[in-house]
């Protein structure tokens, strides 16, 4: 195991509790934190405290951690809600939608789909009256995830992952101010035996962008693969690297894969240091020089329990992911593992992943 250099400071935790957010905001299960050049935090929320849809923001003082309130105007919450990016020299913000958290929060049920019940819309706001002003429709049950902009704070482009389908939207603005997306990327479905459905969606959930908008990394939950794009002309972006670490098609597992039009065989069980790997890639993050690429593999808890039994058994990990920023390519990096299987009151499951001052997931350029 390569040893970490790790520093415990201090704490002095503040809980928000979610009476105060309930009561102050209607809204519940927050999601996405940014920080604003007010000096405020805000949060988006991906539904209200009854288990509807309500895509929502909370506005915390950054000093206090006091509930401020909603950023959104009153009635102009979006249907759904999940993650946020805004771009302020566009004076815009966009929101994506998971679904309904009644609906999912207990696992993913087929029967769900086809009836409103997962995210569709790309929202688009006014980052200075709070407006929402457009919504884009990426498709029934799309379930637009995570979402960028290019770091560059004065480029109209950035993409959003359209989870259920296996697809990527490349979102701009046009000549007359809108804005309108274009899917870029689409991941095939995998013809499978042994599954919830004959057909297996990559369900990628998360990706990153390098800090000088060259590269994007994704990751794809259920097939199990980090996939690197060179997006330095993100209406055409070129896979250029893909390493497996896990997912649902590995060789001996319960699912067998009858048609695949990317592979020829499954991929063998992800082993490392002499361990095997459950669970697929989901959370990524970068280092700021590009060159180490950061993975966990736990989606929500629900889910994983459904799809990866043996990960919440087992716990999750934390593997580094070495790339070529020259020529494209990714390898995982065999001295790199961090177990949170092993941990005093695991096992544990490890989620997001933070550098302490900023990083390619967070920083916002004003």
């Amino acid at each position: 195991m390569c040893p970490l250099n790790i520093t415990f400071l201090p704490l002095s935790p503040q809980v928000i509790e979610p009476r105060e957010v309930f009561q102050k905001c209607d809204l519940a299960l927050l999601h996405t934190p940014h920080c604003l050049g007010s000096g405020e935090v805000m949060i988006s929320s991906i539904g209200d405290p009854r288990g509807n849809g309500k895509g929502g923001f909370v506005l915390l003082d950054a000093e206090t951690f006091e509930v401020k309130g909603n950023w959104e105007r009153p009635t102009q919450a979006a249907p759904m809600g999940y993650d946020f990016w805004y771009q302020p020299r566009h004076n815009v913000m966009m929101s994506t939608e998971w679904g309904i958290p009644k609906y999912f929060v207990d696992g993913f049920n087929p029967a769900d789909l086809g009836k409103g019940r997962y995210g569709r819309r790309l929202n688009v706001w006014d980052w200075t009256t709070h407006c929402l002003l457009q919504s884009i429709d990426l498709g029934e049950d799309a379930i637009p995830f995570e979402i960028r902009f290019l770091h560059n704070p004065d480029a109209a482009h950035g993409m959003v992952l359209a989870t259920l389908h296996g697809s990527v939207f490349h979102f701009h603005k046009t000549q007359d101010g809108c804005w309108t997306a274009d899917k870029v990327i689409e991941i095939p479905k995998k013809v499978v035996s042994g599954w919830i459905l004959p057909e297996m969606p990559a369900l990628n959930t998360d990706f990153v962008i390098s800090l000088d908008d060259q590269f994007m990394y994704m990751s794809n939950f259920l097939h199990g693969d980090i996939r690197q794009y060179d997006i330095t002309n993100p209406f055409c972006p070129k896979l250029v690297g893909q390493v497996f670490v896990g997912g649902s098609i590995q060789k001996g597992g319960v699912v067998t894969v009858l048609e695949d039009s990317e592979l020829n065989c499954q991929p063998e069980p992800f082993m490392i240091q002499g361990r095997k790997v459950y669970g697929g890639p989901q959370m990524l993050q970068l280092s700021l020089d590009g060159k180490r690429l950061y993975v966990t593999n736990s989606l929500y808890t629900s889910w994983d329990k459904q799809f990866y039994p043996e990960l919440v058994r087992e716990g999750s990990v934390m593997l580094q992911i070495d790339v070529d920023t020259e020529h494209g390519g990714l390898c995982v990096n065999q001295d790199f593992l961090v177990d949170f299987g092993k941990e005093p009151c695991g096992p544990a499951r490890a989620h997001e992943i933070r550098y302490p001052g900023g990083d390619c997931t967070s920083d916002i350029w004003v």
